[in-house]
């Protein structure tokens, strides 16, 4: 209830039939922006665990850029509402790694650097677009493609904000957990049994959206603007 007010309830009262006609298109264009951003996001989680010797996500099919491999239903439902959400989480089994406070730490900081990587990659791809497909990108279908690109970069910097917030099932707890070796402390055990119960309050409250839109679009424009050099990014959306 809470995701759908947020969304389709919201865009309805605000604005009426046509709100709630933008909302949905608005989604159905940013989708591919959600698959990309978790798949990689996970990928990298799998794929840098498998480096560190633990070959637990391979045998579940998880070192894939396979979508099927890496959507939580709830958090795909959460991105698609409020653009903050999470994927299904990597299973690793840290005695298998070589070291295992580094390696758990690398892991667990994996996921953010990808959706980093596919950012600013994203970013490359707009301003190649835009320099060499210049009379493309003005048109009606150049400016959904520059839309898509734009909103990939902002889902996968919104994707590794809101996932170094140190709440579980977020990579930020596990990271944080790693760093101070939090294990067997009672804060350790308080916030893993009402994780999900945190979360949610955190979401009702709208303290993730406090906490990340400024830095996400100060991210977003360094990348865009600074970076890739793409200064009238803001025209795509």
């Amino acid at each position: 209830m809470i995701l759908l007010y947020e969304g389709p309830i919201r865009a309805m009262l605000y604005n009426g039939p046509s709100g709630l006609l933008d909302w949905i298109m608005d989604t159905v264009l940013i989708l591919p922006a959600i698959v990309v951003g978790l798949s990689f996001h996970e990928f990298g989680h799998a794929k840098v665990a498998q480096l560190c010797g633990d070959n637990t996500p391979v045998y579940q099919g998880r070192v894939t850029l396979d979508p099927r491999a890496h959507i939580d239903p709830f958090g795909l439902i959460s991105l698609v509402f409020i653009h903050f959400g999470w994927g299904k989480p990597v299973m690793i089994n840290p005695l298998n790694f070589r070291e295992r406070r580094r390696d758990s730490i690398l892991v667990g900081l994996a996921g953010v650097t990808m959706n980093l990587i596919v950012a600013v990659a994203a970013g490359f791809i707009l301003k190649i677009l835009t320099t060499a497909a210049s009379g493309l990108m003005t048109t009606s279908v150049g400016t959904a493609i520059g839309y898509v690109i734009v909103e990939i970069v902002i889902i996968n910097i919104s994707l590794m904000l809101f996932n170094l917030l140190p709440v579980p099932p977020l990579d930020g707890f596990g990271v944080i957990t790693d760093i101070f070796n939090l294990y067997n402390t009672r804060f350790y055990s308080f916030v893993r049994q009402y994780s999900f119960m945190i979360l949610m309050f955190m979401i009702l409250l709208n303290i993730p959206s406090m906490l990340i839109s400024r830095p996400m679009v100060a991210i977003v424009n360094f990348i865009l603007t600074r970076l890739c050099g793409v200064s009238n990014w803001w025209y795509f959306l």
